[in-house]
């Protein structure tokens, strides 16, 4: 829609403007003509007597080897993306074309058989619940309350504005488990006080976005509950699991900026003596933290202790956020309207993409799709290790064009089963994975490489979230440039978890047994 807008925009003398836009009509014409005439088909012919109107397109896939089908299917997918078109109604309506082109209408009664044990899975009502905390504590302003009692206690070091965001956004990641609003609520608040003190660029903007997706590995993750549902694994497992990854990787980032800024202190100046404040003021401070931070270890307690299921977790916790809000009198029904319907936008953009996913990967796991991956991945001949970085390395890639929601959707039921089947012995005599805990593992794994993928030049979702509170004089240049020392930081959070699965196990372990 958004290439067409700009070809129709062009001015009339410019050819490749019209040839553009004369190809888009052509196209939309054809398509329309075939399925007017396969709406013929259906209503006047016989489809078992061989018998149709010019011509007919159900079942012409039908004899399809699956290594063309899967050029066919994936090859489509990555066109109708490039062209701009939403994920959600890209999966979902190639998934019936290819259907109807593999099949014919009554095949199509896949489509509910898939849909159907999504809309009834209960750990999905979470996310909604999830997400109207995370849109109350924000409008209530807890979050620049707690960025500021942060930076009082540690804005006297070198580096200290950028430790106070990277600890911040971990207790932010902890209150809301969504990406886009933790890093640009923290570029509004956190980046003009840093650039304002002389912060080197590449520390106040790479701090920003690295704690900032932090949420997408830190619970209550929206991102875990997703990849729970579609590999079938425990929600507080996972959970469990991703806390100390999570905090390895947040004490990563802070180890790099206070020791580089101690090295150099010109890269990150200490606020001046005059701005600082004693240590009873500080700790006086600590009350405004008080409540929010009440509300998310009740709300984890609760998941990690077996006492509530996420979805009554998250209930409780939306509930304690609007308690929260009004403890500190920025409740109003304005606010909760505004967290409703801010919810209800997020809630269907993830569920749509669900929806559309889950038919398009289901009908090419049906069709041989998950054997023929398995087996190609597999005669490659790599170690099971091997197998794994390749899978993580696609993951990146694949987080440089798609959204989170559609990598989770479109790569993990085929990855899961292929991990499940190898066994991980350990590298250079470290420990081996245990047998039953290599979902598990690899699902967090997969949280990390997730968090890689939103700062991934050249379209990591997380720069462009930046980019847009930036100042103009920073470029998208430097905002790369930034990310790529964090990039690699994440890189090495990411080796240890696979050289020190206990980093992953350990926890889960302590908990279930």
């Amino acid at each position: 829609m958004n290439s067409t807008v700009n070809t129709l925009s062009n001015p009339p003398g410019n050819s490749s403007g019209k040839f553009w836009t004369w190809l888009m009509i052509l196209a939309t014409a054809g398509m329309t003509f075939a399925v007017v005439v396969e709406l013929i088909n259906i209503v006047f012919y016989d489809p078992y007597e061989d018998e149709y109107f010019i011509f007919r397109t159900a079942g012409i896939l039908e004899d399809t080897d699956i290594a063309i089908l899967t050029w066919l299917m994936f090859g489509a997918l990555f066109i109708a993306l490039m062209m701009g078109l939403p994920l959600a109604f890209v999966t979902g309506g190639l998934g019936v074309v290819f259907i109807y082109l593999v099949g014919d209408q009554a095949m199509l009664n896949i489509i509910p058989s898939r849909i159907f044990p999504m809309m009834t899975n209960s750990d999905l009502a979470a996310i909604p619940l999830f997400i109207f905390m995370a849109s109350m504590l924000e409008r209530a302003g807890l979050i620049q309350e707690m960025f500021d009692v942060v930076y009082k206690w540690m804005g006297g070091l070198n580096g200290g504005l950028a430790a106070a965001t990277i600890v911040a956004s971990t207790i932010l990641a902890a209150m809301v488990g969504v990406i886009g609003a933790a890093v640009v609520t923290m570029g509004i608040i956190a980046l003009p006080a840093m650039l304002k003190r002389g912060y080197n660029h590449e520390i106040a903007l790479g701090s920003i976005m690295a704690g900032g997706t932090l949420g997408i590995l830190i619970p209550p993750s929206i991102l875990a509950i997703l990849y729970a549902v579609v590999a079938q694994q425990s929600v507080g497992e996972l959970y469990l699991g991703a806390i100390l990854p999570g905090i390895l990787l947040s004490c990563l980032y802070l180890a790099y900026v206070l020791i580089r800024s101690w090295i150099n202190p010109s890269l990150g100046p200490a606020i001046v003596v005059e701005e600082r404040i004693s240590l009873k003021d500080k700790i006086l401070l600590l009350k405004n933290l008080i409540a929010p931070l009440i509300l998310v270890f009740t709300v984890l307690g609760l998941l990690f202790g077996g006492i509530a299921t996420p979805v009554e977790a998250a209930g409780i916790g939306s509930f304690g956020a609007i308690i929260v809000s009004l403890m500190h009198k920025r409740c109003s029904f304005k606010g909760i309207h505004d967290a409703s319907i801010s919810t209800a936008k997020a809630s269907a953009m993830v569920l749509w993409i669900i929806f559309g996913a889950s038919v398009f990967v289901g009908f090419y796991i049906l069709q041989g799709g998950q054997a023929f991956i398995t087996e190609s991945i597999l005669s490659t001949g790599l170690s099971p290790y091997g197998i794994l970085f390749f899978m993580m390395l696609l993951l990146v890639v694949l987080g440089m064009f798609l959204d989170w929601v559609g990598i989770l959707l479109l790569a993990v039921p085929i990855f899961v089963p292929i991990i499940k089947s190898l066994t991980f012995d350990g590298l250079f005599g470290l420990p081996p994975v245990p047998g039953d805990k290599v979902a598990l593992w690899f699902g967090v794994l997969y949280l990390v490489n997730m968090q890689m993928s939103f700062i991934s030049p050249p379209f990591g979702y997380a720069l462009f979230y930046l980019r847009g509170v930036c100042p103009p004089e920073i470029s998208m240049s430097t905002i790369f440039h930034s990310a790529l020392i964090f990039l690699a930081i994440q890189i090495i959070g990411l080796l240890l978890c696979v050289l020190l699965p206990g980093i992953v196990t350990w926890l889960p372990g302590l908990v279930y047994g």
